[in-house]
């Protein structure tokens, strides 16, 4: 298929409907090609709609079937690597996601493939849910470092809001808990790090080579003890009164350690934020009767949203 024909699916696919006049800027030709092209698309099975007068134009139609999607390179990308996070934690779809997976590798080309391969070969789940969103080009980048043993540097976003540059000996990425986290060796600090990827920035090779260290644990066993270990702004600990398998299940990021047991009917749950409002995040899940050893400013807040709680009833609920 002629490049100019991609380049006329991949806009059709991007946008419910396109008019003639927009397709022919967008290409760099007449209407008359687009027209053209239109018709040798639709002669390789691919069903463009054309509509005719001034709000006119051309739309690829939906509820039929369709042959093979186009993808551009970082779609392509960014499509393997939400199966890759999906295979790694998402309970259900797992097998699924890997299946998928390799069928897409498969029809991919080999410039698309390799990079794919690279960002799995790299990559540890640690299980929780899927990853948080996070650039395709930055997760390449630092797999691709990973994977050469070179040094990179790059903007990071700390936890406080100050931004720094770093320069490291990356050695995996690890995926988990609703987050990318990059593992790497820190020469100037003299010790190991693992950075969250959604905080990295502008991530550099510097074409420096290393030799690779002995990690002091597995790279999931580390990155889950230095999420268990990173200190926060606020801390808490409150009493549930469910079970502790009932509650973990109920949390949006049931990190190791965070809930243990009471007895079979209750258990302690740590609660640990850099801001208040994710730690009422974590308050409003438990679903259950509960007390809460805290900060005065959090016990506020938690006071504050049972008051607003008991507001939203309907009228003349009991308060």
């Amino acid at each position: 298929m002629p490049a100019r024909m991609l380049r006329l699916l991949s806009l059709l696919q991007s946008r419910r409907e396109w008019s003639g006049a927009e397709l022919a800027h967008r290409l760099g030709v007449t209407d008359r090609s687009v027209r053209r092209d239109v018709d040798r698309l639709r002669e390789l099975g691919y069903p463009v709609d054309a509509t005719t007068g001034t709000a006119g134009g051309y739309r690829l139609a939906s509820g039929r079937d369709l042959p093979p999607l186009l993808l551009d390179d970082d779609e392509a990308v960014a499509v393997a690597v939400a199966l890759l996070t999906a295979a790694g934690g998402v309970t259900g779809i797992d097998e699924t996601a890997v299946r998928a997976l390799a069928k897409l590798q498969q029809v991919l080309p080999a410039r698309l493939r390799h990079r794919v391969a690279t960002v799995g070969d790299a990559t540890v789940p640690i299980g929780g849910p899927a990853g948080a969103p996070v650039d395709p080009a930055v997760l390449t980048v630092l797999a691709a470092a990973c994977r050469d043993h070179e040094l990179v540097s790059f903007d990071h976003l700390r936890r406080d809001g100050e931004a720094t540059w770093r320069r490291v000996e990356p050695y995996r990425l690890v995926t988990g808990y609703g987050l990318w986290y990059l593992l790497a060796y820190d020469p100037e600090r003299a010790d190991w790090r693992t950075f969250r990827v959604d905080r990295i920035t502008d991530p550099r090779p510097t074409r420096a080579r290393f030799s690779p260290r002995e990690l002091p644990a597995d790279s999931a066993t580390f990155v889950r003890r230095a999420i268990g270990a990173a200190p926060y702004r606020f801390t808490a600990t409150a009493v549930v009164q469910a079970p502790a398998e009932v509650v973990t299940a109920r949390l949006h990021l049931p990190i190791p350690g965070k809930v243990t047991p009471v007895d079979a009917a209750s258990c302690t749950v740590a609660l640990r934020g850099d801001t208040i409002e994710s730690i009422l995040a974590d308050v409003a899940a438990f679903g259950a009767d509960f007390t809460l050893d805290g900060p005065p400013e959090l016990l506020e807040q938690v006071h504050a949203l049972g008051r607003r709680l008991l507001a939203a009833g309907p009228p003349g609920a009991p308060g």
